[in-house]
């Protein structure tokens, strides 16, 4: 017999968002982990919000949604309001019930700001991190560093002379085109008018040169997980820089090694590592002029070798962040919100990462917390 195609919704429904969810589904763990670092941060979640006035978008449902951006793929906020509308499974890791209303995606960017400002996302990195250390997963001795381009939301047509002049002949039109043959540009005499914290900058010779940030990490060796991220301005010193500065917010007074590609082989990196009691690990660039930084003392031993292949390791959290987590080209301005954006990003990627070791987080499966 064949059935009807009609529709009969029944008066009332029993179902509850959780019986939507398969017990063995990969969000199930995420949002454990999740809730468990997210109850440390009471304290500045009450400190954001005035004691008065209309309840605002909890933080707690605000920081999940953001998650599920990332974890996602979804490009804007409105379009994470209309999955959130509809998607069973994004209402439950939020923390929405089936009736409750959606917010407005202007709203929600209103709030997210709110979190930016009071820079939660660093915190939440934080307590992600401590609750992993708590499970062992964390190296205290041997890391990686890299860096990556982002690309920032802006053209080479907003890359205009600092002195207000002509940047060269151009076709009418509101998306003209220009003509820069010939003329010199630079960062020191260019900016962005739409975002002046990006930078004009190449990765090497023979590339092409964009408007980006550069983005940093540093990982622990034992479980591969990013412990420090910063976003900075791209310039040719900039990962020095800030792999120097990771290292040195590492606790911990006793010897380390840092494991790094043959960018990071210059004397003056190496100084800087070794007078904070830093092995450096460095790929050594036999090919620079003035030689290798890294002798033959540092290179014989066993670890070195170790921290080569594992360092590579570092490159899996930025693949994952600009295929899945669309860090490629930042849709920020501003250097400050472009480094939420590249934590949170790399939070994502090292929650995945954790949700999937084996035994990672049993306490909080269980609903303990810290």
């Amino acid at each position: 017999m064949r059935g009807g195609d009609g529709i009969q919704e029944a008066l009332f429904t029993l179902a509850k968002l959780e019986d939507f969810v398969p017990a063995d589904h990969p969000l199930r763990p995420i949002r454990a982990l999740v809730n468990a670092a997210l109850g440390a941060l009471n304290d500045l979640f009450n400190q954001m919000y005035p004691g008065t006035g209309r309840a605002s978008i909890a933080p707690e449902k605000l920081m999940r949604a953001l998650l599920l951006q990332v974890f996602y793929s979804i490009r804007s906020e409105r379009q994470l309001m209309e999955q959130i509308r509809y998607n069973l499974l994004f209402r439950w890791f939020v923390g929405l019930a089936i009736d409750d209303p959606v917010w407005d995606h202007s709203v929600f960017s209103k709030n997210r700001d709110r979190l930016i400002e009071h820079e939660a996302v660093d915190k939440f990195f934080m307590e992600v991190m401590a609750l992993a250390d708590q499970q062992g997963l964390l190296s205290k001795e041997h890391f990686s560093v890299d860096g990556t381009l982002v690309q920032a939301w802006a053209s080479h047509k907003s890359f205009r002379p600092k002195d207000g002049g002509n940047d060269g002949p151009s076709t009418p039109g509101r998306n003209a085109e220009a003509d820069w043959k010939g003329r010199p540009r630079s960062n020191e005499t260019h900016a962005s008018t739409t975002d002046p914290d990006s930078r004009l900058f190449r990765k090497g010779i023979g590339q092409p040169a964009i408007l980006c940030y550069q983005g940093h990490a540093l990982m622990e060796n034992r479980s591969g997980l990013v412990v420090g991220a910063v976003v900075t301005h791209a310039d040719g010193f900039a990962e020095r820089r800030a792999a120097v500065a990771m290292m040195r917010t590492v606790p911990g007074s006793g010897r380390k090694t840092l494991g790094a590609d043959k960018g990071y082989d210059t004397i003056g990196f190496a100084q800087a590592c070794r007078q904070d009691h830093v092995t450096p690990h460095v790929a050594m660039n036999i090919d620079h002029p003035g030689g290798s930084a890294i002798d033959g003392r540092t290179a014989r031993h066993a670890g070195y070798q170790a921290s080569q292949q594992i360092r590579k390791r570092i490159e899996e959290h930025f693949g994952w962040a600009k295929t899945v987590g669309r860090l490629r080209q930042t849709v920020f301005r501003g250097i400050r919100r472009v480094d939420q954006h590249f934590k949170l990003t790399m939070l994502a990627s090292n929650i995945v990462r954790i949700s999937r070791i084996p035994g990672a987080v049993p306490e909080f499966a269980t609903g303990g917390t810290r």
